[in-house]
């Protein structure tokens, strides 16, 4: 119980899943607070879910610095677009301006549709990925990105 007389967020768990996550909280605070500081040890974290994070964890003195890469935009899309194609057979449809122009596409989908895409096109034996495999790719990207499709689930 804390102050008030109402149960700790952080040990108010029901899983065992949750209580070795709540246990793994509470060692990387104690190690966080256990550096020296005029050591030369540098913590480096990244997380999706910033608001899931213990408010412990976030508070002055553990993390000095927070830096936010928002998501990418067009130009930088379709660069890394460029990138994970580069060593593909694109059919001469394919205009991936389609999707650098989506916002909820990011760097990380880019990847996923184009791995896809590829593999569409492998399972069909065909030697160019065509635009409606880049379509179908970012559905399923998309759908999974969403939960609602198990990693590996081929369609």
């Amino acid at each position: 119980m804390n102050q008030l007389n109402q149960p700790s967020i952080r040990y108010d768990t029901s899983s065992g899943g949750e209580r070795e996550i709540q246990r793994t909280m509470l060692e990387l605070l104690n190690q966080l607070d256990g550096f020296d500081s005029r050591g030369e040890v540098k913590v480096i974290m990244a997380t999706n879910r910033i608001e899931s994070l213990d408010p412990a964890l976030l508070r002055p003195g553990r993390l000095d610095r927070k830096i936010e890469f928002p998501m990418p935009d067009a130009k930088t899309k379709k660069r890394i677009f460029q990138i994970h194609t580069s060593k593909m057979t694109i059919s001469d449809d394919v205009d991936i301006d389609e999707f650098t122009a989506a916002k909820e596409i990011s760097g990380a989908d880019v990847k996923a549709i184009c791995t896809e895409a590829g593999l569409l096109a492998l399972r069909e034996r065909r030697m160019k990925v065509t635009q409606a495999d880049f379509r179908k790719a970012k559905e399923i990207a998309l759908y999974r990105k969403k939960g609602n499709l198990p990693e590996g689930m081929y369609l």
